[in-house]
C-alpha cells in the first residue's frame, strides 16, 4: 500500500471536485492553494510563539480602529504575498487595509476577488489561545481587469468559497466550495493539508450557547430573553441545562460549533447605536455564514439571513447569531416579538419568564 493509498490531501480533493465540473479552469483551485499556503506560513510564525520575536502590539492602529498585533501585520503580507501573482486575483480585502488592494501592475488579473481576516482573534497572541485567518473568494464581475470597490459590494450567497484556518494544537484547514464543509489538518511532516472529516453536518439542537455576557445591559430584549432561558435551564422554559462558552476568537467558535454543535451570538446592542454590529460582513460573517448553512446550520443578523444581506461598504460591521438552525430561528422569532419598554429585562415583560410561569 502507497502512503497515499488511504489519505486524501487538499490538491486531491480539490481536482477530484474539478472534475465534477468539466468546464472548470482550475483558478479557483489554484486560488485556495495559493490561500493554503499562506495559512502554512501563518501556522509556521503562530507556533514559534514568543520565540520569533512576534509577540505584542505593532503600533498602529488599523482601519477598524484596533490596534495592530505584529503577526496581523506579518499574516496580512502572507496573504498578499502568496496570492497576488498567480493572475487568479483581480484584487483583495483585507481587514487590515483600509483600502481594496490591487495587485502590482506585472501581474495579471483574474477571474475571482479574495476577501480575508488574516488573523482573527489576534488579541489572544499572548496568552496562547487559539487564532486563525478566514477567507471568502467572490467572483469578479469584470474578470481581468482592476477590481473596483463596488465589485466587492456582493451578498454572501454569491460566494464560491469560503473557509478558514485554525492555528491550534493542530493545524486545520475547512472550507467549503459549495458541496458541503470539509476539515483538512496539515501533516507536519509532509507541509500538506490531509482531509480528516467530511461533509460536516451541525446538529439542528443543542445545550450550548457562546455569547460575551460582559454585555448585556446593552443587549435589546430578544436576546436577554433568550439567554435568560438558556440560563433558567431545567426548571425554566426549556426544560433543559444550557453550558455558555465565549473564546473571544470567531474561528475558535465557529470550529468548536462546526465539531461538537451549540450557538453563537455576537449581537447588535446599544453601546453605539450607528453601529449595526462589531463583526465585518465581507470577510468575518459572510464565510463564517457560507460555511455554516452548507453544514445545515443557519446564520442570522436576528433579524435576517445573513447571506441575503447586500453589502454598502467593504468594512460594513453587523450582528451575527449562528449555528444550530432550531436556535438560529428561535431567536430570530424572539427578534419579531415586541417588548414591554416598561422592563429592562424581558423576564418581567409580556412574554416573559415569570409572567409565563405565573400564567403556567
Amino acid at each position: 500500500m502507497g502512503m497515499f493509498a488511504d489519505r486524501t490531501t487538499l490538491v486531491q480533493f480539490l481536482i477530484e471536485e474539478r472534475r465534477r465540473h468539466p468546464h472548470a479552469s482550475g483558478d479557483l483551485n489554484g486560488l485556495i492553494l495559493d490561500v493554503a499556503l499562506a495559512c502554512k506560513a501563518i501556522s509556521n510564525r503562530v507556533a514559534v510563539g514568543a520565540l520569533g520575536g512576534l509577540l505584542g502590539a505593532a503600533e498602529h492602529i488599523n482601519v477598524q480602529g484596533e490596534v495592530q498585533q505584529k503577526l496581523d501585520v506579518l499574516a496580512n503580507d502572507y496573504f498578499i504575498r502568496a496570492t497576488e501573482w498567480s493572475g487568479h486575483v483581480a484584487g483583495m480585502v483585507s481587514e487590515e487595509l483600509e483600502e481594496p488592494y490591487c495587485p502590482p501592475a506585472e501581474y495579471p488579473r483574474g477571474k475571482y476577488l479574495l476577501l480575508f481576516d488574516p488573523l482573527d482573534g489576534s488579541s489572544n497572541i499572548d496568552v496562547n489561545v487559539s487564532v486563525g485567518s478566514i477567507f471568502s473568494i467572490l467572483r469578479a464581475p469584470e474578470p481581468g481587469r482592476d477590481a473596483e470597490p463596488q465589485d466587492y459590494l456582493q451578498p454572501g450567497a454569491q460566494q464560491v468559497c469560503a473557509g478558514y484556518a485554525i492555528y491550534g494544537p493542530s493545524t486545520m484547514l475547512v472550507l467549503s466550495v459549495g458541496t458541503g464543509v470539509h476539515a483538512f489538518t496539515l501533516d507536519p511532516s509532509l507541509g500538506e493539508f490531509i482531509l480528516t472529516r467530511e461533509s460536516i453536518q451541525i446538529p439542528p439542537n443543542t445545550r450550548e450557547f457562546a455569547i460575551n455576557a460582559s454585555n448585556q445591559r446593552f443587549w435589546e430584549p430578544a436576546v436577554q430573553r433568550y439567554v435568560q432561558e438558556c440560563l433558567a435551564g431545567r426548571s425554566g422554559p426549556r426544560q433543559k441545562d444550557f453550558n455558555m462558552r465565549w473564546v473571544a476568537s470567531l474561528v475558535a467558535e465557529t470550529h468548536r460549533i462546526l465539531t461538537r454543535g451549540g450557538v453563537f451570538l455576537y449581537p447588535r446592542d446599544s453601546r453605539e447605536p450607528v453601529k449595526p454590529g462589531r463583526l465585518r460582513l465581507l470577510y468575518e460573517a459572510n464565510p463564517v455564514s457560507f460555511l455554516i448553512e452548507q453544514a445545515g446550520g443557519a446564520a442570522s443578523t436576528g433579524r435576517n439571513r445573513v447571506l441575503d444581506v447586500l453589502p454598502s461598504e467593504v468594512h460594513q460591521r453587523i450582528s451575527l447569531i449562528f449555528g444550530a438552525r432550531d436556535e438560529v430561528t428561535r431567536i430570530a422569532e424572539y427578534h419579531g416579538e415586541s417588548y414591554d419598554s416598561t422592563s429592562t429585562l424581558p423576564l418581567y415583560g409580556n412574554r416573559g419568564l415569570f409572567r409565563a410561569a405565573q400564567a403556567g
